[in-house]
């Protein structure tokens, strides 16, 4: 284990970078997963990290000894508590980081099975939080528009609390051009268009549309889709956060499936 006690270290200046910039994360093909929880998932559904980071008092928390103890990698790092602190996205820290290689899914010529695809969603918490639910609700793929937010920066790592180990996520996907040869069917949400989802038969393949916060759905790829959905609100609230109106569609196919 190398100690590291200054903030001009070379490889904590790197780690600076990497936590502070999606370009840099980009250009290495690296990401940072901060926290026990994070850490677990992916050495459970992926392997061993390239890295392990920790910090001081972190090295003494009994839960990252025992992940240690799973997880042992060749090159770990223990930094001061102050230096760690500047590397997490977390408030509290628990004191353990990961650096893996960001998996990287070429887009396909085209799709099957069942998908969610995401177009122009740019707050990571919306997207950590579909990831979250599609991987609860049995899907296997998203896609994500090339506008729609990395979907491996820290904050959609942390809403997605590891379901992006249990996922095949495709990023930068032109949509239409999978929605033009896709064989399942395309099914369109939109605030008060179409039918009621609870009334539309998601129990066969879909792909599930789900547009930007403000914008919605681009005309051009809604009017791909073979059906258009929408979630009955008697309340007052004009629409729902695209997060929880991508968890009703998904389980109301869970419900769906479990009927047949």
């Amino acid at each position: 284990m190398k100690t590291i006690t200054s903030a001009d270290n070379p490889r904590f200046r790197a780690l600076l970078k990497l936590a502070q910039s999606s370009r840099e994360r980009r250009g290495a093909g690296l990401s940072l997963l901060d926290g026990i929880h994070l850490v677990a998932a992916y050495v459970d559904h992926v392997g061993l990290p390239g890295e392990i980071v920790l910090s001081r008092s972190g090295a003494e928390n009994a839960e990252v000894v025992q992940l240690l103890g799973k997880a042992k990698v060749d090159s770990t790092l223990l930094l001061s508590d102050a230096l760690f602190r500047q590397l997490s996205s977390v408030a509290t820290p628990t004191g353990v980081i990961a650096v893996v290689s960001t998996p990287r899914v070429p887009v396909p010529d085209r799709l099957t099975g069942s998908g969610v695809w995401l177009e122009d969603i740019q707050d990571p918490g919306n997207v950590g939080s579909i990831l979250r639910s599609a991987a609860a609700a049995g899907i296997g793929t998203v896609c994500l528009s090339r506008h729609s937010v990395h979907a491996w920066s820290p904050r959609v790592l942390r809403a997605g609390m590891g379901a992006h180990f249990s996922l095949r996520i495709i990023e930068g996907a032109d949509l239409q051009a999978l929605a033009q040869c896709y064989s399942g069917t395309i099914v369109a949400t939109a605030v008060d268009q179409g039918v009621p989802v609870f009334d539309a038969d998601l129990s066969g393949d879909v792909a599930l549309l789900f547009g930007n916060e403000g914008a919605g759905l681009s005309p051009e790829l809604a009017a791909l889709a073979r059906q258009t959905v929408h979630i009955p609100m008697p309340g007052r609230a004009e629409s729902l956060n695209v997060g929880a109106a991508a968890a009703v569609c998904l389980f109301e196919r869970v419900r769906q499936l479990g009927a047949q």
